[in-house]
């Protein structure tokens, strides 16, 4: 091996369980999820050379540990990896990653091991993007369609999209890409914001945060619904003598509702003017969600869903199936970049709005540069998309994102956005950072091993 190969190798995996106490003040409360405390695994890779990757995926709290858990399985497949070789080959690596074949076993490609697949994946484009010293957004728009399809793990996909195909769409995506660099870096791209829509909020604490973001210059709010229809009636005519009827509102169920109480339920609430139902019934359902699709377009309410898709193969089902109307896909959840790269592709081909589920840790901070990759070098079009914004923890990065004129505007670090600050890391690490001992020493939360 050369020298410079030997100081290209990754000599260590560090995960740690870093949790918020969000739940204390009800941030993040949805139908479904009523007490959350927003959590990360959090993944660093370092190279012999001194540089680091971080990476991280997102839970609400109880179960990190089985999250860390899984990432201290996998990472025997990582260490002693040249970095290089990886990027040579993605796709091939990252189908390595997921197909051990014992480890696919509690899989395959979903839930808990694929959680940590994304962890991983996101720390070796964060590395990338810091080697190139380019933002990962640029590095993705960089990227020749020939390299940037390389990255992606087609099986399963050929019934919907080929490699071939996927590289004509981005080679077709390339035209008016410097006009369109011109544009994101000017004036960014748009959000809408869930800021004063937890269902957890009193009228008063809903009153406040829709006025703040209404100055800020938000035009799209989104509110959470499912849990009592008396109750969702007077929040939404509280959202609405708010922001009036000339701004969008979109609501989410997280998952709360059978397939025809979805459908009766949002008949009610189609007075307001919806522009989706996010989430209605099990994120699993695909046929549940085409029923509720066309049930719901008389009265022009789209679906939304895809924040809790395990993986790209649900994906192609949904748009397969004509059952998602906006596409939401989750930086933390199906398994990191590579995989997500194939989601959008498949949207592009289907013809399907990809408006991206974020809010949590580090969510915000990694799809902001997905979407602005999509914008400017595949879809083309900002028409009828947006990013979802929550104003939660972004300064515990040390490139926090920024927001102007309710836009994200194209972060400028290299990386990928992900890297916690050291003094977040010793207060928040569960359960022996800092504040968390401070909050059991005052009898807010018990600490255990969960």
């Amino acid at each position: 091996m050369s020298h410079t190969a030997e100081k290209l190798k990754i000599v260590s995996v560090d995960v740690q369980d870093i949790r918020f106490p969000t739940s204390i003040s009800a941030h993040g409360s949805d139908a479904m999820h009523k007490d959350p405390d927003y959590s990360c695994v959090y993944v660093t890779l370092k190279l012999r050379n001194g540089m680091e990757g971080h990476g991280m995926t997102f839970t609400l709290g109880r179960g990190n540990e089985i999250v860390v858990a899984a990432v201290e399985s996998l990472k025997d497949i990582v260490l002693g990896q040249v970095i290089t070789d990886i990027y040579k080959d993605f796709g091939n690596f990252w189908r390595i990653l997921t197909s051990d074949s014992q480890l696919r076993w509690v899989g395959p490609e979903k839930g808990v091991i694929h959680l940590a697949t994304s962890a991983i994946v996101n720390a070796l484009w964060d590395l990338w993007a810091k080697i190139l010293k380019k933002p990962l957004w640029r590095l993705l728009v960089d990227l020749e369609p020939e390299q940037l399809v390389s990255c992606i793990d087609f099986r399963y996909l050929s019934n919907l999209i080929t490699k071939n195909e996927a590289i004509e769409l981005l080679k077709k995506g390339r035209n008016g890409l410097e006009t369109r660099l011109e544009l994101i870096e000017e004036k960014g791209y748009p959000a809408y914001t869930t800021q004063a829509g937890w269902i957890g909020f009193t009228d008063h604490q809903m009153s406040e945060a829709a006025n703040k973001y209404l100055e800020l210059g938000f035009t799209a709010f989104k509110v959470k619904v499912g849990k009592n229809l008396y109750e969702d009636v007077k929040r939404l005519e509280k959202i609405r003598s708010i922001i009036g009827w000339d701004k969008t509102l979109m609501v989410d169920a997280n998952q709360i509702w059978e397939v025809q109480e979805a459908i009766d339920w949002m008949t009610q609430l189609a007075v307001y003017k919806p522009l989706w139902i996010e989430e209605p019934t099990s994120p699993d359902d695909v046929l549940g969600h085409a029923a509720i699709v066309k049930a719901l377009k008389p009265l022009g309410i789209g679906v939304a869903t895809g924040e809790m898709c395990c993986n790209r193969v649900l994906f192609k089902q949904f748009l397969q199936a004509n059952a998602m109307d906006y596409c939401q896909i989750d930086s933390a959840r199906i398994g990191g970049v590579n995989e997500i790269l194939a989601v959008y592709l498949m949207a592009c081909k289907m013809k399907v709005k990809v408006c991206p589920h974020a809010g949590g840790i580090g969510l915000c901070e990694m799809v902001q540069h997905l979407q602005m990759w999509d914008y400017v070098a595949l879809s083309g079009s900002k028409q009828g998309r947006m990013i979802e914004f929550v104003d939660e923890h972004h300064e515990h990065f040390d490139y926090p994102l920024v927001i102007r004129n309710a836009c994200y505007m194209p972060p400028k670090a290299p990386g990928y956005s992900t890297t916690l600050k050291q003094e977040t890391i010793l207060k928040y690490s569960y359960p022996n950072g800092s504040e968390w001992l401070a909050l059991f020493q005052k009898g807010l939360f018990f600490k255990t091993n969960k």
